[in-house]
């Protein structure tokens, strides 16, 4: 895990109350923190050393192959490791090449394929990376550099934790800030809609891309991680996260997501490329209709508010243009997601 610098690095580094653990066996994710502007490529790096670090274990392996089982060597190379279950069938082969190799060591020379092969042996287990960072990162100043990797066709995952704005630096606004929301540098309330990371990362045709709301459906929050997980090629999951600068009670944050996904604000989908190879169409929507008035939505929210104590007039012309703006967007969106997959 490549974690940008920011609120997910400072509750996520903070000893002892680390959220990142391992199980009963001693796994579990190596992490570490990046500076803010560079972490895609930080990322980037772990993913290139491990696959890097596979091409010589399978060199090696398949140097070493009229030594060892047959049939091992072929299940190790062809593994399916798409889930949980292939994962774990691929530990107790490699178990297996464990022995076959400390048998074939002999020596103490550290230099012979053995040796080489047991020291690199663990990277032949499907290896996840995550980069995780808020939307200040992923919109703004680190975008290049997402960008960059989510165009190289690397299996690389990213987590953009979505408050609207730079949540750690003081509530400046951000290019995901929405329309409406008076932040610091917008005190008179953005009047940009919000950038639409998720759908400029569709036109890549190769990317997963999703959108969360775990406190509007945690089943389709857990759904979409499996799927990014699985996907064998990069990978993108915005997801809403709710922040004290959005001037709301924290103990109602869950429901605060419930409300921006009712009204419409914000949606829920999934893009898996897949789906289009077999002649589906890749992107699926998975919002119901809006149940809520985005004004009530708003209005529940001090960011919101805040305009219409000072500038009534204006607050009521950014809340008609956002009004637009959401027609617009799912318009969009249904349009897509109805499309045929030969026409897209």
């Amino acid at each position: 895990i490549a974690n940008a610098t920011g609120c997910s690095s400072i509750y996520g580094g903070n000893l002892p109350t680390t959220p990142w653990s391992s199980n009963g066996e001693g796994r579990g994710p190596a992490w570490s923190n990046s500076l803010f502007e560079d972490n895609a490529e930080f990322g980037y790096g772990m993913r290139v050393a491990l696959d890097q670090q596979r091409r010589m274990a399978l060199e090696l392996l398949a140097a070493l192959a009229p030594s060892l089982p047959r049939p091992l060597v072929e299940a190790i190379t062809t593994a399916d490791q798409g889930d949980e279950a292939g994962i774990h069938e691929q530990r107790q082969r490699l178990r297996e090449l464990e022995r076959h190799l400390r048998a074939l060591e002999g020596s103490a020379d550290p230099a012979s394929a053995p040796a080489r092969l047991l020291q690199l042996a663990e990277v032949l287990v499907k290896k996840g990376v995550w980069l995780v960072g808020g939307d200040g990162w992923a919109y703004d100043i680190g975008f290049g550099g997402l960008d960059h990797v989510l165009a190289s066709g690397r299996d690389i995952n990213a987590l953009v934790l979505d408050t609207e704005v730079y949540s750690n630096t003081g509530g400046q606004m951000s290019k995901a800030t929405p329309l409406g929301a008076v932040a610091k540098f917008a005190t008179a309330g953005k009047a940009a809609p919000k950038k639409d990371l998720g759908l400029m990362a569709m036109t890549y045709g190769n990317v997963y891309v999703a959108s969360v709301a775990m406190g509007a459906r945690d089943e389709h929050t857990i759904r979409v991680f499996l799927e990014a997980e699985s996907y064998p090629g990069p990978s993108l999951i915005i997801a809403y996260a709710h922040c004290i600068a959005h001037g709301i009670p924290m103990a109602r944050g869950m429901e605060q997501q419930r409300l921006a996904v009712a009204s419409g604000r914000w949606l829920l989908y999934r893009h898996d490329p897949r789906r289009a190879a077999r002649g589906q169409n890749p992107l699926q929507l998975d919002s119901p209709p809006p149940t809520v008035p985005l004004a009530e939505a708003m209005a529940s929210e001090q960011r919101f508010r805040l305009l219409g104590l000072g500038d009534p007039s204006r607050a009521s012309a950014l809340q008609q243009r956002a009004e637009a703006e959401l027609r617009r967007r799912w318009a969009t969106y249904r349009a897509l997601a109805a499309m045929p997959a030969d026409e897209r």
